[in-house]
């Protein structure tokens, strides 16, 4: 799992709409693991988007950021019932959450997709550069390797960090540089948690990839072509039947 951690909110708001305050009451519970020892429960009173008092189970006690929030942290902290009631929220409120989330959630996993290009690199000793572009996927960790005539390649090769997509799934991108040599076969691999088998995908040198796109636009074309054609010999030939042949005198 990620190291960073993960949390999951409950959120309370009163709201006096007349003078347009907020009041908000804001718990969370942040962890890295299921483990107990992981988790941190917070409880969060907000006025006006300024946070004024919170209790943190790492403190264990109420913690006071404004003059109104450390007088009633002082009050609140003397009560040693409702003091053991907070401390004794990471378990009865966070712990049976994270778990469901963690098992509904974090255990599950989305299959890569992988768009494998050519472009010309700006510098260097090579004449050519492959890019294997790795698309949402889940979770994060992921390794995306190069093989030449069935051999990893360890040198020239290039990697962005895993990009987050801002919707829970990843990216990243790997570039290899190489000078071709005939009837080679180089082949981009990609090994995540929710394949049962490297994704391998080869490299189709037969042509250059701008010569591809002409080629297919040209086929595209003489396709439309076509059926323009046809169409309009068929309305030809409809139109030819309707006439009504009039004999000249």
């Amino acid at each position: 799992m990620d190291s960073s951690f993960l949390s999951f909110s409950l959120l309370f708001i009163s709201l006096c709409t007349a003078d347009g305050f907020m009041h908000m009451r804001v718990i969370h519970c942040l962890f890295n693991s299921t483990d107990l020892n992981d988790i941190e429960f917070t409880d969060s009173y907000v006025f006006n988007k300024l946070e004024y008092i919170r209790f943190s189970s790492s403190v264990g006690e109420y913690v006071g950021y404004t003059e109104l929030g450390v007088k009633n942290a002082e009050n609140w902290n003397k009560d040693k019932s409702l003091l053991a009631q907070m401390r004794a929220q990471k378990e009865g409120v966070c712990k049976q959450h994270v778990d469901s989330y963690s098992s509904g959630v974090l255990t599950q996993s989305v299959k890569p997709s992988v768009v494998l290009t050519s472009s010309t690199p700006s510098s260097g000793k090579h004449q050519s550069m492959l890019v294997c572009s790795v698309f949402d996927f889940y979770p994060k960790l992921i390794k995306v390797s190069w093989t030449r005539d069935g051999q990893e390649v360890t040198s020239d090769v290039t990697s962005t960090d895993e990009l987050a997509d801002g919707d829970w799934y990843y990216q990243i991108h790997s570039h290899l540089e190489y000078t071709p040599r005939s009837g080679e076969k180089i082949s981009c691999v990609v090994e995540h948690i929710s394949l049962k088998e490297p994704l391998v995908t080869d490299w189709d040198p037969s042509m250059p990839e701008s010569e591809r796109n002409k080629i297919a636009i040209g086929a595209s074309g003489l396709i439309l072509g076509l059926i323009l054609s046809l169409a309009g010999f068929i309305y030809y030939k409809t139109k030819a039947r309707g006439r009504i042949l009039v004999p000249s005198n």
